[in-house]
């Protein structure tokens, strides 16, 4: 067949547009259509402290068409939360499911959700990052070792402890999984298990969402169908998940977890550099670290989420490595302080919110007894590095430092601008799967 000059022309251009949009479309979710669904385990803190993860909850039974979930893991660390909440919520689930069975193909069967709960690590774990296996830890383990090419995603809903534990138990996993980590309070809590995932497992696959995800918590002083105004729009009088939402927050969506299902699905999960639901990141070889041997006063500044090691010298005692021996109230909450053997006492933080912070110790040894002190956070992550810091590998990803990205209010959240922008879509795309229950 001929071709001519001028059609060779047109379809060469044609060809060089393609690529492009190719290229372009890369990091949307319309590259993400013919990819394989991706295995992904849930470790939450559901029941404890904070309702936002039966917010999530609610989400991630909806949504469970656009997975291979095979595990729900229940951490709660610090507070009272156990798998019976997640068998709970499984229970509301079962009263809409027929529904929205009608309108969603693949949706997991209640029944299917109950097997995938597993309890995991109740109590924070002590200084050196691990403790005894759980059934969770063990159902990571097992769900890691299965012959599948493709990785196990985590996300971790509230600390690493179940993660920590299950890396210390089989460290063979580490280049089998995925880690997708809502840090800052969760790190706060939680921070002697990720001590432990920074500083013996640098090299494992990581997104550590210290602020990113807070772009999808609704703003309470916005009276729109998106913020306030959302569980009036989309979620009232819609079934009986919609019933019980009413619970938490006030119906005021919060869902800070739900960002890491998100990233799931919409996007290029293996370049967090991309664009996604879930937010975008940026690469780092180091996650901040700073560990002191002196009484702190307000010269002392430290960076937003790092983790503090503050050292304290008293008695040598014959007593076990990890003994709790002081506490420490730092802003009205109390924190355990370990012995370290040769006379080395150590309180581990991780501060998340910029501001002065005060602490003062107790203990019945008198050299640790009334010790006080401040201490300035700023807005810094992850800073220059410093000698101290976890040096991480090429798998360590984190929020981006671009103050284009932060949020405009005095807190100045990194990078909460790559998910804020998606929000609205979202929710719309919720909405309707709301609608569909009452259909």
């Amino acid at each position: 067949m001929y071709i001519s000059i001028e059609q060779l022309k047109k379809t060469t251009l044609y060809a060089v547009a393609l690529t492009t949009m190719c290229v372009v479309g890369a990091c949307t979710e319309q590259s993400t259509t013919k990819r394989q669904k991706p295995r992904v385990v849930v470790s939450t803190d559901i029941g404890g402290t904070d309702p936002d993860d039966n917010q999530s909850m609610a989400h991630l039974m909806m949504y469970t068409d656009k997975i291979d979930l095979e595990g729900l893991v229940s951490s709660p660390s610090y507070g009272s939360g156990s798998k019976e909440e997640m068998l709970r919520m499984i229970d509301l689930f079962e009263k809409d499911y027929d529904k929205l069975c009608t309108h969603v193909d693949g949706l997991l069967s209640p029944d299917s959700l109950r097997k995938l709960c597993k309890q995991g690590r109740r109590g924070l774990l002590p200084h050196k990052g691990y403790a005894e296996p759980t059934e969770g830890s063990k159902w990571i383990v097992d769900c890691a070792r299965r012959q599948d090419r493709r990785p196990l995603w985590i996300l971790v809903w509230g600390t690493l402890d179940d993660v920590a534990q299950a890396l210390h138990d089989a460290p063979d996993i580490a280049d089998k999984i995925k880690i997708h980590y809502i840090g800052g309070p969760n790190k706060k809590w939680g921070v002697n298990s990720h001590a432990y995932v920074a500083e013996n497992f640098p090299n494992v696959w990581m997104i550590e969402n210290n602020a990113t995800y807070r772009g999808f918590i609704s703003d309470k002083k916005k009276d729109d169908k998106y913020n306030a105004g959302y569980y009036d729009y989309a979620i009232k009088g819609h079934g009986h998940m919609a019933d019980d939402f009413i619970n938490y927050y006030g119906g005021l969506v919060k869902m800070g977890d739900t960002p890491t299902l998100l990233y799931m699905m919409n996007g290029d999960p293996d370049d967090p550099t991309c664009e996604s639901w879930g937010g975008s990141f940026v690469k780092t070889k180091h996650t901040s670290r700073d560990v002191l041997h002196h009484p702190m006063s307000a010269n002392d500044t430290v960076h937003i989420y790092t983790v503090m090691e503050i050292h304290f010298a008293g008695p040598k005692l014959d007593i076990d490595p990890d003994s709790v021996c002081f506490t420490t109230v730092i802003d009205k909450q109390t924190w355990a302080g370990y012995y370290l053997g040769e006379g080395d006492y150590c309180l581990r933080y991780s501060p998340h919110k910029q501001m002065t912070h005060t602490y003062e110790t107790t203990s019945a040894i008198g050299e640790l007894n009334g010790l006080r002190g401040e201490f300035v956070v700023d807005k810094v992550w992850p800073g220059t590095q410093k000698p101290t810091d976890y040096v991480m590998g090429e798998n360590w990803y984190t929020d981006s430092s671009d103050p284009a990205l932060w949020t405009e209010d005095r807190e100045r959240l990194h990078g909460v601008q790559t998910t804020l922008k998606w929000r609205n879509e979202v929710l719309e795309d919720w909405a309707m799967r709301w609608k569909w229950i009452t259909e």
